[in-house]
């Protein structure tokens, strides 16, 4: 059989860094271990009922199984409009400052290809999402690095970037609550954000997958709450992690119209939209019962103390996360944040991400899931306990 060379697009993407993790665990699984795979954001809690019923009823609709409008269901785009009023006070225009995406995944490699010519520059958060490069690398662009230092509470320091990338800079990724450090951002912080962005002509992508995320009392900003973030940007919302809802693929990105008609404009060539009867059922969690979603975050805020305080008692000084569903933890000393990954994954059989695989300033870190029971997070530490890397 023939071999085929593949495009050199194909051969900018970067290495997919979570297939690499998952093969790793996959390898200890088949050989009859028990691994607690604390390495992925996969949420595992099941979709809140009354949204499940409400496909069920739609799936049975003639209606919906058909192909969808192009650009998505004019329901599920005024849902998304009443969600931002309700959370945010913001106002949106369903028509024209909405889109429906197929997973925020998607909107967020897209983008770059709606906005970026070869050569051209983007400005990426370090440590960060891995796919956003892969957009990047697919527009045959050039990315600037952003530092998000513990000292500056993991946010950029936009007085460290230089004047002249500012001005090549056509598009910044910001992402809060945070993934993988776990950090919010402040009003004052995206103020700023939309001044220097005005200032340089610069479109900000704020990934807010993690929106409803955020704890001891604190509810997450929305970039688009502060003054003319419109005028130089978006928003990308998922109802993966929200809603429970990660294998539906359902997301939006609100804002900025001349964006929002580019993201709009490549699915045209890319889909036919989403299935309607999910559409429907998109609709159904945004504007129906919440509780489960009060549910779901008091769920994390009570595993993030408990693995904290486990943590802290064999000796790991940690801190906690203000948000999302994950932890950032330092490694021990003599450690890589690789070696110390592999460490846990071949010894106690419990599997982190490594933080350098977010970028080089994710070295000196893992990443934890918060995404198993209870039980199996306290199991976890006293796995890794038993390894005495920690002084008490």
């Amino acid at each position: 059989m023939q071999s085929f060379t593949y495009s050199n697009t194909l051969k900018r993407l970067p290495r997919q860094f979570f297939a690499h993790l998952v093969q790793k665990v996959e390898r200890l699984t088949e050989q009859g271990h028990d691994v607690i795979n604390l390495g992925q954001g996969n949420p595992d809690l099941p979709t809140p009922i009354h949204v499940v019923k409400e496909l069920q009823e739609a799936a049975e609709n003639p209606l919906y199984h058909q192909y969808s409008p192009f650009r998505g269901q004019f329901f599920l785009k005024e849902a998304i409009s009443q969600y931002y009023r309700r959370e945010y006070n913001i106002n949106l225009d369903p028509n024209t400052e909405v889109a429906i995406l197929f997973g925020a995944k998607a909107g967020l490699v897209e983008i770059s290809q709606c906005l970026l010519n070869p050569g051209d520059l983007a400005l990426l958060p370090d440590p960060g999402y891995p796919d956003y490069m892969s957009g990047i690398a697919l527009a045959d662009a050039k990315i600037a690095l952003m530092p998000l230092l513990v000292e500056n509470h993991f946010l950029p320091d936009y007085s460290k970037i230089c004047r002249r990338k500012w001005e090549q800079a056509k598009l910044m990724f910001l992402n809060y609550p945070n993934n993988p450090t776990a950090a919010l951002a402040s009003k004052a912080f995206f103020d700023e954000t939309v001044a220097v962005a005005k200032r340089y002509h610069t479109c900000v992508v704020h990934d807010f997958a993690y929106g409803a995320m955020g704890f001891d009392g604190k509810k997450p900003q929305s970039f688009l709450q502060s003054k003319g973030a419109k005028d130089v940007g978006i928003e990308v919302y998922t109802l993966s992690k929200t809603y429970n809802m990660a294998g539906w693929r359902v997301g939006f990105a609100v804002g900025n119209h001349s964006v929002v008609e580019g993201l709009n404009l490549i699915q045209d060539h890319l889909y036919v939209s989403i299935f309607g009867a999910i559409q429907k059922a998109a609709e159904e969690a945004l504007l129906g019962d919440q509780s489960a979603v009060v549910k779901l975050v008091k769920t994390y805020e009570h595993c993030r103390n408990v693995f904290v305080s486990k943590l802290q008692e064999i000796g790991w000084r940690v801190e906690p996360s203000k948000g999302t569903f994950f932890a950032w933890l330092p490694v021990p000393e003599g450690f890589t944040s690789e070696s110390f990954a592999d460490l846990l994954l071949e010894e106690a059989h419990v599997a982190v991400a490594p933080g350098n695989g977010f970028g080089n300033r994710g070295e000196g870190y893992i990443r934890v899931g918060l995404l198993v029971t209870e039980q199996r997070l306290v199991e976890a530490v006293e796995r890794i306990g038993k390894l005495k890397l920690f002084t008490k």
